[in-house]
């Protein structure tokens, strides 16, 4: 599915698909960006596919997940705010 931009520029959406629990250090730029209620952050004790032995900063406490995938616009803008490079996109 492509759009067009308000000025006639081609734009194809990006939707997160997901984010890599080992890369996110839980900083929250990600959700500060999203208006549409789209991620969550979540104690790393919740995710219990993971040891601590597998996360990349050892002091992160919490990270970010998807929550409601189905509201995401795909915008990127939490793609390009993340300093880890954690999310997965999709086009439609």
């Amino acid at each position: 599915m492509s759009a067009v931009t308000r000025g006639g520029t081609p734009w194809t959406p990006q939707y997160v698909e997901a984010i890599n629990p080992k890369n996110c250090i839980g900083c929250g730029r990600c959700y500060k960006v999203c208006t549409r209620d789209v991620l969550t952050l979540v104690d790393r004790g919740e995710d219990d596919d993971m040891d601590e032995d597998d996360w990349d900063d050892e002091d992160a406490k919490a990270m970010m997940t998807v929550k409601n995938p189905l509201d995401c616009i795909g915008c990127g803008a939490c793609g390009r705010t993340c300093p880890k490079e954690c999310f997965t996109f999709v086009t439609a």
